[in-house]
């Protein structure tokens, strides 16, 4: 409650000093300019220059780590350390080798070597095999299958298919219809939230090489999202509440209060990179929406609410430390030695589902195994994996932003070779 309202307050103080309202109507003219720049609104001219992010992945952090229990000391007495005075129950390793069994099998997996001989069949590759396969799967139109299919990667042709048909997301001419109608409350009001999602694309997508040219497509999308009450719908089985404003001019009353935005969501730094990868799946906005839009309902809403919910951001950041201080013992002394909570470097990669953050094709093999295995259990699993691969380097740094270095380029790692390494029996 403490952090809805900071977040709250954030928003209206910055509505009181640009002294702009939270929403109003579009006059004609702005309307008729927004509708004619619509395909192409990184040339939309707004001035940004005084708008900042409500908040950013490191204030909400700050919110986790003061977390306390008043009932419960922590048997390793760390003191504010690190989360573990949270007693929330977290999985092993070996819970997660259960959970993650292809993986932990040591199949062969799209993703490790893509040349690798198929062992079914006249196929001469498994990349070849599998696409032969997952056509077969999408044929089926059944998502249970679908997903299992996922467990051993997903062709790049295909992944597009295979992820609506699990998420019941396939477009059909209502899912046209109302994307058009959110499209018509954007063109109709200008909320003051539209600022801010201008500001992230422009501050996140714009400047990434990965996903500057899909700008454009990213401003439909988000300026839409804002706008879908049908997002409201997760408040009822989340922590959270949404953010109420009251009607101007009208009596503070339930019947004046509203919603605000529509979605009920607030976009924070970094919130657009929820939906950039999706761009290198589908050519058309209206999929691409109805997709996205359908993993923030089931995922990525986790990801920035105060919750114990064993998905949510808390107990994945707890996750990650006690898988680093079982299995990396030598880097967890490191890093208590030089005064540096682990989860503090890896926190944006957990906050961000590491987007942004690995290249395109390695992110989209980590979301393959969100979407097949129904958990974000992997985030945290292949953040302790990423710094058992750099241990090396890291114990030979000992200030954050040394460590930052070490850590800053992941172009370099192949995710499902890390994660099938973590899980492989030792």
């Amino acid at each position: 409650m403490q952090w809805e309202k900071r977040i709250h307050k954030s928003l209206n103080s910055m509505c009181n000093e640009i002294g702009v309202p939270l929403a109003r109507f579009r006059l004609a003219s702005e309307k008729d300019d927004l509708e004619e720049k619509w395909t192409e609104l990184s040339t939309y001219d707004v001035d940004l220059s005084q708008y900042r992010p409500v908040y950013a992945p490191k204030d909400f952090l700050e919110v986790l780590l003061c977390i306390r229990s008043p009932n419960y000391r922590s048997m390793y007495g760390e003191g504010d350390w690190d989360f573990t005075q949270i007693p929330l129950r977290v999985k092993t390793l070996t819970e997660l080798r259960c959970l993650y069994v292809e993986l932990s099998r040591g199949e062969p997996l799209l993703g490790v070597n893509p040349h690798m001989p198929s062992a079914v069949g006249s196929h001469p590759t498994l990349e070849a095999e599998r696409s032969v396969l997952g056509e077969k799967v999408l044929a089926s139109s059944h998502a249970p299958v679908a997903q299992e299919f996922l467990k051993r990667g997903c062709p790049r042709s295909l992944r597009g298919r295979i992820w609506a048909q699990i998420m019941g997301s396939c477009i059909h001419p209502e899912h046209v219809e109302y994307f058009n109608s959110l499209k018509e409350q954007v063109l109709q009001y200008d909320l003051m939230v539209d600022k801010l999602i201008l500001k992230d694309v422009h501050l996140t997508a714009s400047n990434d090489d990965q996903y500057f040219v899909f700008e454009d497509v990213l401003y439909q999308v988000m300026l839409c999202f804002s706008r879908d009450t049908e997002v409201l719908s997760l408040f009822n089985h989340s922590a959270g509440n949404p953010v109420h404003a009251v009607l101007k001019n009208k009596p503070a009353t339930v019947e004046n209060t509203v919603v605000f935005p529509p979605s009920g969501i607030i976009p924070f730094h970094g919130f657009t990179m929820y939906a950039a990868p999706f761009c290198y799946l589908y050519d058309n906005p209206v999929a691409l929406y109805h997709t996205f839009r359908a993993f923030y309902l089931r995922y990525w809403f986790r990801l920035h609410e105060v919750s114990s919910h064993e998905q949510g951001l808390l107990c994945l950041c707890l996750l990650f430390e006690r898988l680093l201080q079982r299995h990396e013992p030598q880097l967890w002394f490191h890093f208590k030695h030089i005064n540096i909570q682990p989860v503090r470097v890896v926190f944006k990669w957990l906050m961000r589902a590491f987007s942004g953050h690995l290249p395109p094709e390695q992110l989209l093999y980590l979301w393959d195994m969100i979407l097949a295995y129904d958990s974000l259990e992997i985030l945290p699993l292949l953040a302790v994996s990423i710094l058992s691969f750099r241990k090396d380097n890291l114990l030979l740094v000992d200030t954050l932003s040394s460590v930052e270095v070490v850590l800053a380029d992941l172009s370099s790692v192949a995710v499902m070779t890390l994660l099938q390494l973590a899980l492989l029996h030792d």
